[in-house]
């Protein structure tokens, strides 16, 4: 069983793996789709930088969550675009249960002091 302790540098990665596979959810999409999907949908709240979001990519990537293909559109030529695996989808769906529940505790631990 996992330790549901959770260490603010691991909470901020698992956070940006949660947004970033929850808009692949919605369709494939290239790097820079993706940024502008997360801030579009965030407020801007949840904008990444591409020092960040290429790395948590690869990493995605190389753990076989997502899949990446190289297309040529567009006037910059090569595009790569992300899509979700049936591996990403399933922990797609169990990282947004963690989150819900996450989510439930902290409300919790806010409104604490409101009784």
């Amino acid at each position: 069983m996992k330790d549901p302790r959770i260490e603010l540098q691991t909470l901020t990665r698992r956070c940006n793996e949660a947004l970033i596979l929850t808009s692949l959810a919605r369709g494939a999409k290239h790097g820079y789709q993706l940024a502008l999907d997360l801030e579009e949908r965030g407020g801007e709240r949840f904008a990444l930088k591409h020092g960040t979001l290429y790395p948590i990519l690869h990493a995605l990537e190389k753990g076989g969550l997502i899949e990446g293909s190289w297309s040529n559109e567009g006037p910059r030529g090569k595009r790569k675009s992300y899509r979700l695996t049936g591996e990403g989808k399933a922990y797609t769906r169990g990282l947004r249960e963690e989150w819900a529940t996450l989510m439930r505790e902290l409300e919790h631990l806010l409104k604490e002091g409101d009784e």
